[in-house]
């Protein structure tokens, strides 16, 4: 790891931000073909064991593990350096799509290319279901805890914290009276990537309680500044930038199990009740997120800068700026957590190589989160082929076409394997053709 420049690295994080499509499962194995494979910059078990952490950990894993990987690698400017450039291409993209998107999405050609992209993503989110579930429901306990996680939003509308800490009591309780449902896939996990050398352990990653207090005191200070600085030039704390700034750092640490598994959480708040946007505009933000590089929860600058245009927060002449800066809020309250969350408790991981394991609540909350995003594939399905035009609608309120549409995406994703972005584009070109001509609603 000596022998890695800074500036070679630097190329490596913005390449790597560039080309980071396909959602964090690509992600990672991009980086492990590249940092493992070729490279050789870092080792397998060293690779794994950081992986493992970052699994367990609020946020989005692969974001934190490009952070864990540049801290490594070139101590705290490396973290932050691979981390921020993990999402800031990504950040440009979308402030510029969403810019383009609010200033014409009721164009014709936008419009119809976003009803196709929709199509799509209801098909995607129904993929993701099906695959998490297939990877982590492995006992009748965790059907369980999966199935009553999506009663309670589905039918009860709890609150998404509520069912993450019920989550969390169940596995506690499992623990103590049916350990092996809870261990036996996770502990053979473990030691399938238990790390296969003994590196050394570099200076700057050794534990030491005065530097991780120093980090997360240097975070915490950085956070409530930033706050403080938003209320006071943006209409106090009931303003649109502070509240933001409050949401998103309480959504950063709930995100267990990614982006899908807090989507429900950020949709029932930003859309039911902050009203930052409508349902529609959620869904066309997703199809966005799902088309640009970065992880998805980067749906958040989207949010933001849509509830800055609308809710004029610098004048109506500056709407674009308004809307770039409710992007970067969201996107600064929502990453700064991951990155405390690694410059502070890297160290602590890399003391513990080969002895960390997944607990018993962690694999019940993995299984409540697939039951959510259930919720969600359904929340999607039932907005998008019973859409709440206010006016006409399709035969008998059905939308025959985005069914239509959406089976074709879920035959190329499940039965063809096509890669995510390649069936998103697929739906949008017909739903272009279709809104020229006419065949589908205003």
């Amino acid at each position: 790891m000596e022998n890695i420049s800074f500036k070679e690295a630097l190329r490596f994080w913005f390449k790597l931000g560039l080309i980071s499509f396909g959602g964090p499962a690509g992600q990672i194995a991009v980086m492990h073909k590249e940092l493992v494979e070729e490279r050789k910059w870092v080792s397998e078990g060293r690779f794994m064991h950081a992986l493992n952490y970052c699994m367990m950990l609020p946020g989005p894993e692969a974001q934190q593990l490009a952070t864990y990987m540049g801290w490594l690698m070139h101590k705290t400017r490396g973290g932050i350096a691979a981390g921020v450039l993990f999402i800031l291409p990504s950040l440009l993209l979308l402030i510029a799509l969403s810019g383009v998107y609010m200033a014409w999405g009721k164009v014709a050609a936008v419009a119809g290319i976003f009803y196709g992209m929709k199509a799509a993503v209801a098909a995607v989110v129904a993929h993701a279901t099906h695959r998490i579930g297939q990877r982590v429901l492995h006992n009748t306990w965790l059907w369980v805890i999966a199935s009553l996680s999506f009663l309670g939003l589905l039918v009860f509308n709890l609150p998404f914290p509520l069912i993450i800490v019920g989550a969390a009591l169940a596995g506690y309780v499992g623990d103590k009276y049916y350990p092996e449902e809870f261990y036996e896939d996770t502990m053979r996990a473990k030691d399938e990537s238990a790390p296969e050398e003994d590196e050394p352990t570099p200076e700057h990653a050794r534990f030491d309680l005065r530097r991780v207090l120093t980090i997360f005191g240097v975070g915490i200070a950085l956070w409530a500044g930033a706050l403080g600085l938003l209320a006071l030039a943006t209409g106090g704390w009931s303003g649109l930038l502070a509240q933001m700034a409050l949401f998103f750092t309480k959504a950063a640490l709930l995100t267990f199990g990614g982006a899908y598994a807090v989507l429900p959480y950020v949709y029932q708040h930003a859309v039911g009740h902050a009203h930052w946007l409508s349902t529609a505009q959620m869904m066309d933000g997703l199809a966005l997120g799902e088309t640009t590089p970065g992880p998805l929860i980067m749906v958040v600058a989207f949010i933001g800068f849509v509830a800055g245009w609308t809710r004029h927060v610098f004048g109506t002449e500056s709407l674009f700026l308004a809307g770039a800066a409710g992007a970067c809020v969201a996107t600064f309250f929502t990453f700064l957590p991951s990155f405390l969350f690694i410059l502070g408790g890297g160290p602590l991981v890399e003391a513990t190589r080969g002895k960390m394991r997944f607990t018993a609540p962690l694999t019940a909350i993995t299984a409540a989160v697939t039951g959510v995003i259930a919720n969600l594939t359904v929340f999607f399905a039932l907005h998008l082929l019973w859409p709440r035009t206010g006016g006409e609608t399709m035969l008998w309120g059905f939308d025959w076409i985005a069914a239509l549409l959406a089976g074709a995406a879920a035959w190329m994703l499940f039965k063809l394997r096509y890669g995510m972005i390649r069936v998103i584009l697929f739906c949008g070109a017909p739903g272009l053709v279709l809104k020229l001509a006419h065949i589908i609603p205003a």
